[in-house]
């Protein structure tokens, strides 16, 4: 549907040619634009239907006291289905240290909340499969798993500003929410307010970055530079990735336009995790809760994971 109603603007009402660069890109991110918006407003909507009766600071005492494993495991699930991108799970992030919850469950939290959720699993299975998703989906949950063991081996708990720690718990009554079908109606509006709010500008960077990639770049490039099973193609995607800022979701079209050109799915999916959980402006507002020693730990735990994974999709494929 989507691509006849973008064929039908592009090619018909605007008279490009299909065979043209341009036309290529247009149609793409016309496409992309519509697709990925309805999606977006349909999934989040739903969600906070049902995330209306979830607050952090009910989360926070069900995840306090418990052994690792399970308290690992709730962070992990929380971050896989929150749609935030890596700047906006710092305040989460900040309560899970407050709580007295171990750091190394925290960066768990950290690594999967940008990764992994609800929205941009939904998009990717309606854009690129399910089996690309799932990939996904399962790397980015086993490196948020092993990514904050790793983190809690170097016993981070020793670079958090000290002003985190004289935060005290439960400062701030917060008024109860209206748990009615209309009180949950209306948060489900205003999250997709919110997060259309805060999302839609790296969406459209993240299409038209993939719409240019999809109609200039030409293929005998692509196959040069970033094809085939070449040991460097994966971590130069990790760095390609670190420069830039926006998530799992805004990110996805750029990762259709790379498989479409015959890159190779381990260094698509190595590129999508840097752009998503490890990019300069998530360094820098995380630098606000804890020190450059632990940004520098945290930037190599994921680089060294991502890479990893990258080869290891490529291998097996």
């Amino acid at each position: 549907m989507f691509d006849t109603l973008a064929g039908l603007l592009v090619y018909q009402g605007l008279g490009l040619d299909p065979a043209s660069r341009v036309g290529a890109a247009l149609h793409f991110f016309v496409m992309d634009v519509a697709k990925i918006f309805a999606l977006l407003v349909l999934v989040i909507y739903v969600v906070g239907l049902l995330r209306a009766m979830l607050s952090p600071e009910r989360v926070r005492e069900f995840v306090r006291g418990r052994p690792d494993w399970q308290a690992r495991g709730l962070a992990v699930s929380l971050g896989a289905v929150t749609p935030f991108c890596s700047c906006s799970s710092v305040p989460l992030f900040i309560g899970f240290v407050e709580a007295g919850i171990p750091l190394g469950v925290t960066f768990s939290f950290l690594i999967a909340s940008p990764m992994i959720n609800e929205v941009a699993a939904v998009i990717l299975v309606g854009i690129l499969g399910w089996k690309l998703a799932a990939l996904y989906v399962a790397a980015g949950l086993l490196i948020a798993w092993f990514g904050g063991l790793a983190m809690q081996a170097f016993k981070p708990e020793r670079w958090v500003e000290e002003y985190v720690w004289k935060i005290q718990m439960g400062q701030v009554d917060l008024p109860e929410p209206d748990r009615s079908f209309a009180g949950r109606h209306h948060y489900a509006v205003a999250e997709v307010r919110e997060i259309l709010g805060r999302l839609w500008k790296w969406v459209f960077l993240g299409i038209g970055a993939g719409a240019l990639f999809h109609g200039f770049v030409p293929q005998e490039w692509v196959g040069e530079h970033l094809g085939g099973d070449a040991w460097y193609t994966v971590p130069a995607a990790v760095g390609l990735g670190v420069p830039l800022y926006s998530n799992a979701t805004g990110v996805i079209p750029v990762a259709e336009a790379m498989l479409g050109k015959g890159v190779a799915v381990g260094t698509t999916l190595a590129l999508m995790m840097s752009v998503a959980a490890l990019s300069i402006p998530e360094m820098l507002i995380l630098r606000k809760v804890i020190k450059w020693q632990a940004l520098a730990v945290f930037a190599g735990v994921l680089g060294v994971a991502f890479t990893l994974v990258g080869w290891g999709f490529n291998l097996i494929a």
